[in-house]
This record gives structure tokens, C-alpha cells and sequence, in this order.
């Protein structure tokens, strides 16, 4: 009689590694720097309103994690390579990118504006594709990988109501996705995507208290919304090395909200 395996139970712990979450100064990008801190990695807290920055710094910092705030318009390569120094001059090589930054401009599709549509798609698709790209370039040069988590949403395949556009961009982020995997596969550099449902922050929060709001809640299979802290669970397995065997996955977490 063999005795049995030894099975060691997964540990989220990320000593030692360094993150760069964009979009950090609300909403999920706020939770995802504070969670990753948590778990022990020194993080780089970035986006463009620095108040934010510092009140989300102080937080982290009396929690005893290690945190650097760093400006970042990901519209602008320019400000994408300065951030990626000042992160790397301040913390060390980025080993995990939360490629979060996103918006949305409301409009029906007949209402969309030249400039809302440029904007969605410099922001989304455009910004996320470069600051991977800077940071990913650094992990080849450096040669011992990393993990790249973009955010992208549901409505990278299913029809969102009065979303036509940001459901585009969100498509083009699920293939970015498979596309960097694929490619950075042998350089070990790990690209997934979390694909969240409809997650009550303070950016959505006013319309779910409205009316149709509330009306759109019950078209759901289990009548709630997510909280941020649904997605602590994928952020910790992907940005840890128990993700070692996955790469060029969308992650979805809805609720069953697309079925």
C-alpha cells in the first residue's frame, strides 16, 4: 500500500511580486489594488484623479501593504511609458498587469457622437492594447514572465442594452486577450480576461436606485447585482502563479446574467 499524495492546498500569497492596476482611483480598479496589497504585493495605484490616488495610498499604507501612486492617462503612450518607469524606479519590474482603465459614454446607438466614439475606443481598446504592450515588453526583455489580467465584461458577447459601443470595445478586449496570449505564450507571459456581469460600484450606482434600474435587477436570473469583492477569487488565481496553465482565458463572473 502506496502512502498517499501530498496535497498542498493553493496559497494566494504575492510577496515579493510587484502590480500595476490601472483605472485604480474608483469603482473595481480600487478593489483590486487594495485585494492584491492584501495578498502582499506592492502595488502601483494609477489614474488620473491624484487625490483619489493619495486617499486609496493612505488605505493601503495603514494596512501595512507597500503602494506607490503614479499618474496616467492611458489615452496618452507617452504617459503609459512614464508610468511604467516611475512604477519599475519605485517599486521594482511589474510581474502583474490589472489592465482596468475603461469607460463608457451613454448614448443610443443613433445618438453617439464622433468624439464619444473615439474616446471609448482610446480609452478601452487603445490604452489597454498599449499599456500591455509597454509593460509586456519589459517582461520578455527581462525573460521571467509575468501575468496580464485585462478587464473586460460581458458585453464582450452578449448584447447590453444602450451599450453599442462599449460592448464593441469590450469585444475587441476579449481578443486582444487571446490574440497577446497566443502570442507571448513561450515568452510565459500568462493574458486572460475577467469578464464581470453588472457589479454595483459608485460609478453605476445612482441608475440601479432608479426606476429602470431596479426594473433591469429583476430582468436578472437571481434578481441582485454583484459587489466588487465577487471578483477577489479570479483577481487572486490569476494573478498568482497558480495560473501557470491558464493563459488566453475570459473568465466570466455574472450571475448567470448572460444566460
Amino acid at each position: 500500500m502506496t502512502d498517499a499524495p501530498e496535497i498542498t492546498l493553493p496559497s494566494y500569497d504575492l510577496t515579493g511580486k510587484v502590480a500595476l492596476v490601472t483605472g485604480a482611483t474608483s469603482g473595481l480598479g480600487r478593489r483590486f489594488a487594495l485585494v492584491l496589497a492584501k495578498a502582499g504585493a506592492s502595488v502601483a495605484i494609477t489614474g488620473r484623479r491624484l487625490d483619489r490616488l493619495d486617499t486609496l495610498k493612505a488605505e493601503i499604507e495603514t494596512m501595512g501593504g507597500k503602494t506607490l501612486a503614479v499618474e496616467l492617462d492611458v489615452t496618452n503612450t507617452d504617459s503609459i511609458k512614464a508610468c511604467v518607469d516611475a512604477t519599475e524606479k519605485g517599486l521594482g519590474p511589474v510581474n502583474i498587469l490589472v489592465n482596468n482603465a475603461g469607460m463608457n459614454v451613454e448614448a443610443l446607438p443613433h445618438e453617439v457622437t464622433p468624439e464619444g466614439y473615439d474616446i471609448m475606443f482610446d480609452t478601452n481598446v487603445r490604452g489597454s492594447f498599449f499599456m500591455a504592450q509597454a509593460v509586456g515588453t519589459r517582461m520578455i526583455a527581462r525573460e521571467e514572465g509575468g501575468r496580464i489580467i485585462n478587464i473586460a465584461s460581458i458585453g464582450a458577447f452578449t448584447q447590453l442594452p444602450g451599450l453599442t459601443i462599449y460592448t464593441m470595445t469590450k469585444a475587441a478586449v476579449a481578443m486582444m486577450t487571446k490574440s497577446l496570449a497566443k502570442e507571448w505564450a513561450r515568452k510565459q507571459i500568462n493574458v486572460n480576461a475577467m469578464c464581470p456581469g453588472f457589479i454595483e460600484t459608485e460609478l453605476n450606482a445612482d441608475w440601479f436606485h432608479t426606476e429602470g434600474g431596479q426594473r433591469q435587477i429583476k430582468s436578472f436570473p437571481r434578481r441582485r447585482l454583484g459587489v466588487e469583492s465577487d471578483l477577489d477569487g479570479i483577481l487572486l488565481l490569476l494573478a498568482s502563479d497558480h495560473s501557470r496553465f491558464i493563459t488566453g482565458s475570459l473568465f466570466t463572473a455574472d450571475d448567470g446574467q448572460s444566460l
